[in-house]
């Protein structure tokens, strides 16, 4: 029986009464293109939406029919509802405004529609991701209002579409899961003010990029499949899914570390993930839950973003974890990791400069 359960919109008008009382309204509109993202990715092939859409995003990424199509649905749920103040998505260039034809508001709704997508045509579980932030005055929004550190967060949250549809959400307030009914259609709070375990034996990181990552990244995961018969002395478990989503709900309900730290496999890119579509939303609902999100060299909710479609080394989940590799950054820049070597046994030649 679900009645007298709390609702995702009992729970979002109770948690944001006050000043952010329409904040309430748009994450219910949220809410709504979730549901009909999980409708459309859930009919996998019946859907039709199958395949590539034969074009490129401003991510240089092929976007696939299904990522086009949740983009739209992020787009038409939320512009007409006079929170907004204008939208940023991973797949448009520039920030998206706000039809005239609709009252504007003072929010900034940041979304990445369906991360993972290239997971959707062989049926493994992928997401949605969104955050958002307020502007001082109701109007339209322009890129620079985009630009704000991820502390500034009001709400951030994901949905994971897989055998349950599921909306993790945070107002400030801790973490919470909520699990969609598909009977009423209501999003019933399930999973109350998550915390992740500050210890892990568990850790998720694409290894085929392990030769180009930094030493101290190479340094951690090394210890890490040594197990009980290296420095750490118990054994560890590697997961990878390839969907942000997945990787980070499995954190939450479970503990463990997820990493996609700087490599040189293209020195253009200081990082693969996306600061505002994906890594500031994921650090506040981590951050909310008790774990801890770095770059490895700092706080990702600290970072001041400089473009709209920034890229930066992720590292988020289990405390203790998070805090060990931010020290073997430490100890690397600082060479506190390499053997000290007296000068009167430095290397010498029998040829001066």
């Amino acid at each position: 029986m679900l009645f007298g359960r709390t609702t995702l919109s009992k729970f979002v008008i109770e948690q944001t009464r006050g000043q952010h009382s329409e904040m309430g309204a748009l994450l219910i509109d949220v809410a709504a293109a979730v549901k009909g993202i999980s409708a459309l990715v859930g009919k996998g092939a019946l859907s039709g939406v199958a395949g590539s859409a034969a074009a490129i995003n401003v991510q240089g990424e092929e976007q696939k029919k299904i990522d086009v199509l949740a983009n739209e649905a992020f787009l038409r749920h939320c512009e007409w509802g006079g929170q907004l103040a204008g939208m940023a998505s991973e797949e448009l260039e520039e920030p998206f405004r706000i039809p005239d034809d609709y009252p504007r508001g003072r929010y900034l709704l940041v979304f990445d529609p369906l991360d993972g997508s290239s997971n959707s045509d062989v049926n493994v579980s992928v997401g949605s991701i969104f955050s958002i932030l307020a502007r001082s005055t109701a109007g339209a929004a322009q890129k620079p209002d985009f630009l704000r550190p991820g502390h500034e967060q009001l709400a951030a949250g994901y949905a994971i579409y897989g055998p349950a549809t599921m909306l993790v959400l945070t107002v400030g307030t801790g973490t919470h899961g909520f699990t969609l009914d598909r009977e009423s259609g209501n999003f019933i709070l399930t999973h109350p003010a998550i915390r992740i375990p500050a210890a892990t034996r568990e850790f998720a990181i694409n290894t085929s990029n392990e030769r180009f990552w930094e030493p101290p990244v190479q340094r951690y995961v090394g210890e890490c499949k040594a197990g009980s018969s290296g420095i750490r002395g118990v054994d560890f478990n590697m997961r990878w899914i390839a969907s942000m989503v997945a990787e980070v709900h499995r954190i939450l309900m479970r503990g463990g570390i997820f990493m996609y730290p700087r490599d040189n496999k293209d020195p253009a890119k200081p990082g693969r993930l996306r600061l505002l579509y994906e890594a500031n939303p994921m650090a506040m609902l981590v951050e909310q839950a008790g774990g801890a999100a770095s770059t490895g060299r700092g706080r990702i909710l600290d970072v001041v973003p400089d473009a709209l479609h920034q890229r930066l080394p992720v590292i988020l989940g289990s405390r203790e974890e998070v805090e060990r590799l931010e020290r073997y950054h430490h100890e690397y820049d600082t060479g506190a990791d390499r053997p000290f070597v007296s000068p009167l046994f430095a290397e010498r030649s029998l040829f001066r400069d």
